[in-house]
C-alpha cells in the first residue's frame, strides 16, 4: 500500500505550466481536429440545451403557479445521478464512450420531440413534464460519465486540463445565448419551439461524433468486469485529497447554490415582476459572468486545490450578499460574479478530479463526482423552491450562498492546518495583496 501524502502535500499545486499561454494559445486544445468537430456539436447542443431548462422551468412554473413545482421538475431530472450514477460511471470504463453518447443523444432527441408535440399541441401537463424530465435524467446517467472522460480520449492528456476548460467556455457562452434565446421565444411564440429545437441539436451531435476520425482517438482499453468495482472507485476517490475535498465542496454547492435557476425564477415572477424575459436575462448574466470564469481558467498556471475552496467561498458569498440587492440591476450585477466564481470552482475543482485519477478508474471516479454534483440539486431543487416560496426569495438566496461559504471557510481552516499554511498580507505588492503561503519549518 502507498504511504499517505505528508500533510503539506495536501494543498500543493498539483500541476504547473512554467510559462504563461500566450493569448493565441488560449484555447489550443482546438487544434486537435476530432476536438474541434465535438466542440462544434457540444456548442450547438448547450445553447439548445440551456433553451429547454428555461422554457421547461417557466412552463412547470405557468402550468402550477409553484415555485416547488419548479423544483420538483429540477429534483426528477437529477435525481437518477443521485441514485445510478455509479453505474454510469462503471458503464463508461467498460464500453466504448463514443458509443455510448451517440446512444444518449439519440434518446434525448426523442424526448426532447415529444415535449415538443405535447407542448405545440396545447395538451401538455405538468405530470408529462416531470415524467420527461425524469427520462432526460436517465440518460444523464450514462451521458455525463461517458462524456467526461471521453474529452480525454479526443485530444490526450498533453492537452486534458485545456479542453475541460475549453468545454466550461463552451458551456457557459451557450449559457449566455440559450436563456436570451429561450425569453425570446417564450415571449414570441411559446415554449414548444425550444423543446424542438433542442431535439434538432441532440441529432446534430450524433452526426458531428460520426464524423470524428477513430484512428485519431486517443482511447484506452475497456476495464474488464470485476467483482467490487464500485467499491473500488470510492475508495480510491476518498483516499485521494485532490479528489476528496472537491467531492466533498461540490456537494455544499449542489445542494445549495446550483438550483440557482429555480431561485431565479421566484426572483422574476415575485420580486422583480419582469417575466419570462427577464428571467432569461438573469440566466444569461450568470452564464456571462460564467464565460468569463471558463476563459480565465485558461490562463491559470498552477492547479490547486486551495484555488478550488476559495472560489466555492466566493461564489457561496456572492449569492448571499445579493440578496441585499435593492434592484433589479443590482442583483443582475451580483450574478455576473457569482457566475464567475461559480465557474471557477467547477474547472478547478473538475481538473482535479480528472488529472488525479488514472484512466482504469477514471470513468467511476467521475461518476462518483457527478452523483454529488448533479444528484445534489435532486434535492436541493425542491429544497431551495419550497424555501423561496415559503419564507421569500431573499431569505432562501442567503442561505443558498451562506452554507457553502461557511463549508469553504471551514473546509479552508482543516487544510491550513494540515498543510501548515499561512495568510500574509503585503502592502507593497499590489496584485496580490493577500497570498496564501507556506508556513516555516
Amino acid at each position: 500500500m502507498a504511504p499517505p501524502p505528508s500533510a503539506a502535500a495536501l494543498t500543493q499545486p498539483l500541476d504547473v505550466v512554467t510559462e504563461r499561454l500566450p493569448w493565441r494559445q488560449t484555447f489550443i486544445s482546438l487544434k486537435v481536429p476530432n476536438f474541434r468537430i465535438f466542440a462544434a456539436g457540444h456548442f450547438i447542443a448547450v445553447i439548445a440545451l440551456w433553451m429547454q431548462r428555461i422554457a421547461q422551468d417557466w412552463m412547470v412554473l405557468e402550468l402550477s403557479g409553484s415555485v416547488t413545482a419548479v423544483g420538483i421538475t429540477v429534483a426528477l431530472q437529477f435525481a437518477p445521478s443521485l441514485f445510478l450514477g455509479p453505474w454510469g460511471g462503471m458503464i463508461a470504463d467498460r464500453f466504448t464512450k463514443r458509443k455510448i453518447i451517440i446512444l444518449s443523444q439519440s434518446v434525448a432527441a426523442v424526448l426532447a420531440a415529444a415535449l415538443a408535440t405535447l407542448s405545440l399541441t396545447g395538451v401538455v401537463q405538468v405530470w408529462q413534464v416531470y415524467v420527461i424530465a425524469f427520462l432526460l435524467g436517465l440518460v444523464t446517467v450514462i451521458d455525463q460519465p461517458a462524456r467526461q472522460v471521453f474529452v480525454n480520449e479526443l485530444v490526450g492528456p498533453k492537452y486534458l486540463r485545456n479542453a475541460i476548460s475549453v468545454n466550461s467556455t463552451t458551456f457557459q457562452l451557450g449559457g449566455l445565448l440559450g436563456p436570451a434565446a429561450a425569453g425570446f421565444l417564450l415571449s414570441a411564440v411559446g415554449a414548444g419551439w425550444a423543446f424542438a429545437a433542442n431535439a434538432v441539436a441532440c441529432t446534430f451531435t450524433v452526426c458531428m461524433l460520426l464524423l470524428l476520425r477513430k484512428d485519431q482517438l486517443h482511447i484506452s482499453p475497456p476495464t474488464p468486469r470485476t467483482k467490487g468495482m464500485l467499491k473500488e472507485g470510492f475508495r480510491y476517490a476518498v483516499s485521494k485529497p485532490t479528489i476528496f475535498w472537491p467531492w466533498l465542496m461540490a456537494g455544499f454547492i449542489a445542494v445549495f447554490a446550483l438550483s440557482l435557476p429555480v431561485l431565479l425564477a421566484a426572483f422574476a415572477d415575485d420580486v422583480f415582476h419582469v417575466g419570462a424575459s427577464g428571467y432569461g436575462l438573469l440566466n444569461a448574466l450568470v452564464a456571462c459572468g460564467a464565460l468569463a470564469g471558463a476563459i480565465a481558467s485558461t490562463r491559470r498556471r498552477q492547479l490547486r486545490l486551495r484555488s478550488a475552496v476559495v472560489a466555492a467561498g466566493l461564489f457561496g458569498l456572492m449569492l448571499a450578499l445579493s440578496s441585499l440587492a435593492p434592484s433589479f440591476a443590482w442583483f443582475g450585477a451580483a450574478m455576473v460574479v457569482a457566475g464567475f466564481w461559480s465557474l471557477m470552482f467547477l474547472t478547478t475543482s473538475n481538473q482535479l478530479v480528472q488529472t488525479s485519477s488514472n484512466m482504469a478508474i477514471r470513468g467511476r471516479v467521475m461518476s462518483l463526482y457527478l452523483v454529488v454534483l448533479i444528484g445534489g440539486q435532486a434535492i436541493g431543487g425542491p429544497m431551495m423552491g419550497w424555501l423561496a416560496e415559503h419564507i421569500g426569495p431573499q431569505i432562501a438566496i442567503l442561505i443558498a450562498g451562506g452554507v457553502p461559504a461557511l463549508a469553504a471557510l471551514t473546509i479552508g481552516v482543516v487544510l491550513a492546518r494540515k498543510g501548515e499554511l499561512s495568510v500574509r498580507v503585503d502592502l507593497k505588492n499590489r496584485r496580490r495583496l493577500v497570498r496564501i503561503v507556506q508556513r516555516a519549518a
